[in-house]
């Protein structure tokens, strides 16, 4: 099984967190987005992942970080260019030469729970989440047989609630690939970018089946709310699992208290801090007469005297909460 990963753009939405590494390497529960997402893919996949194909951008330098993850799941690290954001399908084409045998293609700035197996009748399977307002996505429409037989974004009538998410899975990926050759070949662009839904539509045209994999959590990480809520949803699950340890043992504690569920990363200090529910911190961090709630915090930052919720705070900031100067950056917001 191969997994390739489209990491589009650095993130505008998520902006100033953004301007020094690209969305998908952002940690959500002290684990960047992209490793949750591949981590969670191998698991209902449930058989080996062979290679993990990642597309990026040539300046994001993240080479070495990408391979980490790859050979954290036992995988071959391949990483792929696009040097053009030429949409989905111009992407996904950027790693052709990994398309073949069975590939899943997932979109680097989605996570989700799932628990269903892979249906081995059908060709391809299109990950989807019920959702009450479908007119605002793209979804599937099926037939009697619960086969994928169309495509619909944002129906302005019911055609189905099954939203598309964005993680696919193709038996064959040469198949995929010798699709989406025919979009490129054809010029065949929607809004200036080749979209995988051509490709998918070409196989469609072919005979091949397509059914769904319905997912129960679809969690987003395209602004700094959404992954705030996303970072706490995510704390909860794994609490609930109890698979991961979530708080280091180097943790110093005087006078603090941590309210699970929450990620603390490694030599942090906490001095008469109330830390959580729903808090990520990440290593070599130190709070200091603190409080702080549903937050998520980056590496090597120090907080002082404050009282802090819903909030994203990146790497190496100084915020101490009885400032009388401040140097702050572009795109920081204080709300």
């Amino acid at each position: 099984m191969r997994i390739i990963v489209p990491m589009a753009g650095r993130g505008s939405r998520l902006r100033p967190h953004t301007l020094t590494v690209p969305k998908p390497l952002i940690p959500i529960a002290g684990k960047p987005i992209v490793q949750r997402l591949v981590e969670d893919i191998a698991k209902v996949v449930n058989e080996p992942v062979d290679e993990v194909a990642f597309v990026t951008d040539r300046s994001f330098g993240v080479e070495d970080q990408l391979t980490a993850i790859a050979e954290s799941l036992g995988a071959k690290a391949s990483v792929y260019y696009q040097d053009e954001p030429l949409g989905t399908g111009h992407a996904i084409m950027c790693a052709k030469d990994s398309l073949s045998g069975p590939c899943i293609v997932a979109y680097a700035d989605t996570l989700f729970k799932a628990d269903f197996e892979l249906d081995p009748t059908a060709d391809a399977v299109i990950w989807v989440k019920q959702v009450a307002q479908p007119e605002q996505y793209g979804v599937v429409k099926l037939n009697t047989a619960n086969e994928i037989v169309e495509l619909v974004e944002k129906p302005k009538e019911k055609v189905s609630d099954l939203a598309v998410i964005g993680i696919y899975y193709f038996k064959s990926g040469e198949a995929l690939k010798e699709s989406l050759q025919k979009v490129l070949d054809a010029n065949l662009m929607h809004g200036g970018e080749y979209q995988i839904n051509d490709g998918i539509k070409g196989l469609m045209a072919q005979g091949k089946i397509f059914k769904t994999g319905k997912v129960t959590e679809w969690m987003d990480c395209g602004n700094k709310t959404v992954t705030v809520d996303t970072n706490s949803k995510m704390l909860n699950f794994i609490h609930q699992d109890g698979e991961e340890n979530l708080v280091s043992k180097n943790v110093s504690l005087e006078n603090s208290e941590i309210i699970a569920p929450c990620f603390i990363g490694n030599n942090v200090k906490l001095v008469n801090a109330k830390v959580g529910p729903n808090v990520s911190i990440g290593n070599d961090c130190e709070l200091v007469d603190v409080t702080i709630s549903n937050s998520l915090v980056q590496n090597e930052t120090k907080l002082e005297n404050a009282v802090i919720k819903d909030s994203m705070i990146g790497n190496k900031v100084r915020y101490n909460g009885k400032f009388t100067k401040i140097s702050i950056g572009d795109y920081s917001q204080f709300e």
